[in-house]
């Protein structure tokens, strides 16, 4: 005779989404928002140039910058300021925006250094690219994902590809002349593509710039020299040796798995 007690219940009848029926759903989070030093600031602001710095080595290289002014940040209501730094550090789960001093024009720089949730990207993206900010050019830098590249890559081999807009195309010489275009059945997905869309959206003339590896040394030195070759000729980042902490940084940094695909 069974034992009604110690016996294996019987499987439910409903499916798991359907159980999720009862749980009552989550409150949805706040927008995300920019918040400015200056709450004086002409609004929107129109740099001729952004830079959205995602990948490990274009946030060290950048961070290294020493001519350029913290003006805002980015704040995404989910990530706890809890274990940020007074002065802006490398270690901080941050999205700051920067005012890059002594070029012709007016260039920003925004630091992604936090995760962006997949489901973010284009609230994100959104508050980046229109809105506040009112860019003439994008240029968005991020790391190739093993995952989503189609090919063979070599890890002693430093190398970049790039994905631009309509307008972008349209305009004649590339911001990045010399780069190759990323080969077809590959894909960029998470902030990069959501911004790269935001900016075919509103007609801006942007640039996706992916760069092999992901991490590694060989990576801060190799993006320097595209940056100063390409987009802030004669810019001194201030990097003698571009490996310098850069090891300790590219093991630390926690990098978000996003989904949203970009081809």
């Amino acid at each position: 005779m069974e034992d009604v007690l110690t016996e294996i219940p019987p499987p439910s009848r409903f499916f798991q989404e359907d159980l999720n029926n009862f749980t009552p759903p989550l409150p949805p989070l706040p927008s995300p928002f920019l918040l400015f030093s200056n709450p004086k600031l002409d609004a929107p602001l129109r740099p001729t140039l952004l830079i959205v710095a995602i990948s490990s080595p274009s946030l060290f290289v950048f961070h290294h910058l020493s001519s350029k002014t913290l003006i805002g940040s980015l704040i995404l209501p989910e990530i706890p300021f809890s274990g940020n730094s007074i002065e802006p550090s490398l270690t901080d789960k941050s999205c700051n925006i920067y005012a890059v001093n002594d070029v012709d024009g007016r260039i920003l720089v925004v630091s992604v250094q936090c995760s962006v949730a997949a489901e973010r990207s284009h609230a994100v993206a959104k508050v980046l690219i229109g809105e506040e900010i009112i860019p003439e050019r994008v240029l968005i830098l991020d790391s190739i994902q093993n995952r989503n590249f189609r090919g063979k890559l070599p890890p002693d081999e430093t190398f970049a590809f790039k994905l631009e807009t309509s307008a972008a195309r349209k305009e004649g010489p590339s911001l990045l002349n010399d780069v190759d275009y990323f080969p077809s059945g590959s894909m960029v997905d998470g902030l990069p593509a959501a911004l790269l869309s935001r900016c075919q959206l509103k007609n801006i003339k942007g640039t996706l710039c992916v760069s092999w590896p992901e991490f590694g040394g060989s990576a801060v030195p190799f993006i320097q020299s595209l940056l100063q070759k390409n987009v802030l000729p004669g810019m001194d980042f201030g990097l003698n040796n571009g490996e310098d902490g850069y090891s300790w940084f590219s093991q630390n940094r926690n990098r978000p798995f996003d989904s949203e695909l970009y081809t």
